[in-house]
C-alpha cells in the first residue's frame, strides 16, 4: 500500500512543471472550485438560519466552555477534512471532505451572520465585509500569481502565530476578557499571511489533479479573513 501510494506520488506532475497553459487550467478549476464553494457556504447558511432549532442550538454553544467544546470540533473536522482531501485521489472522497468543512464553517458562522444580519435588520454589514475580504483575498492571489514567488517559508510563523491565537481565544473565553479590535487585526494579518502560503501552495506544491485540495486550503483561508474583517465591522459604533 505505502509503496502504491509512493510511486502515485512520484508519478505526479507538480503545476510548477506545467505547461504555461496547463498551469491557467489548474488555477481556473482551483479557484472555480474555490468560488463554488462560496455559494455552497452561503446555501448551507440560509438553510441554517430557517431552522429555529439549529440556530438556537448555535446560539447557547457561545457560553464559555460551550464555545470551546464547539471551536475544538470544528478544528477536528478541519483537520480531518484537509487529511482526506490531501491523501485520496479519490475525487468522491475529496469533494465529501470539502462538503463536510464547507458545513463545519457554516455551523461556526451561524452565531455571527445571525447578529451580523440583526445589528443593520439587513445585510449591508455582510456585504461590506464581504468586499473587502473579496478585495484582499484577489489583491494577495495576484501577487503570487504573477510574481510566482515561494511564501513557503511563512509556514512556521503562521504555525506559531495560530498557536498563539489559539492560547489568547482559550485564555479569553475561560477568564472572560474580550480580546479587542487589534487581536482582530492581527489575525487578519495571519489570514492575510495564509492566503499568501495557500495561493503559493498552488505553484510549488500541488499536483496537476490536486485541485480540490488545493481549492479547500484556500477556502479556508479566505474565510478566516472574511471572520476577522466582519468581527471589525460589527466593532464599530
Amino acid at each position: 500500500m505505502d509503496h502504491f501510494q509512493e510511486n502515485e506520488f512520484q508519478t505526479r506532475t507538480l503545476v510548477s512543471h506545467l505547461t504555461d497553459e496547463e498551469q491557467v487550467a489548474f488555477y481556473k478549476r482551483t479557484y472555480a472550485h474555490v468560488a463554488g464553494g462560496v455559494l455552497v457556504f452561503i446555501l448551507f447558511e440560509y438553510l441554517m438560519l430557517q431552522s429555529e432549532t439549529l440556530l438556537n442550538f448555535s446560539l447557547s454553544m457561545l457560553d464559555g466552555w460551550r464555545w470551546l467544546i464547539m471551536l475544538g470540533g470544528f478544528m477536528l473536522v478541519t483537520n480531518y477534512a484537509e487529511s482526506m482531501a490531501l491523501r485520496t485521489a479519490d475525487k468522491n472522497k475529496q469533494y465529501l471532505a470539502y462538503g463536510l468543512y464547507i458545513l463545519a464553517e457554516a455551523f461556526i458562522f451561524l452565531p455571527m451572520i445571525y447578529f451580523a444580519i440583526a445589528y443593520t435588520e439587513n445585510f449591508d454589514l455582510l456585504n461590506q465585509a464581504a468586499i473587502v475580504t473579496l478585495a484582499l483575498f484577489t489583491g494577495l492571489s495576484a501577487v503570487v500569481l504573477i510574481t510566482k514567488k515561494d511564501f513557503s517559508f511563512l509556514r512556521a510563523g503562521l504555525t506559531v502565530g495560530f498557536f498563539i491565537a489559539i492560547g489568547l481565544i482559550l485564555a479569553g473565553t475561560l477568564f472572560g476578557f474580550n480580546l479587542g479590535l487589534w487581536f482582530s487585526v492581527g489575525m487578519c494579518v495571519l489570514a492575510a499571511g495564509s492566503i499568501l502560503y495557500q495561493t503559493s501552495n498552488l505553484v510549488h506544491k500541488y499536483s496537476q489533479d490536486q485541485y480540490i485540495p488545493a481549492a479547500l486550503g484556500l477556502f479556508a483561508a479566505l474565510m478566516l479573513l472574511f471572520w476577522y474583517v466582519l468581527r471589525i465591522f460589527m466593532s464599530r459604533d
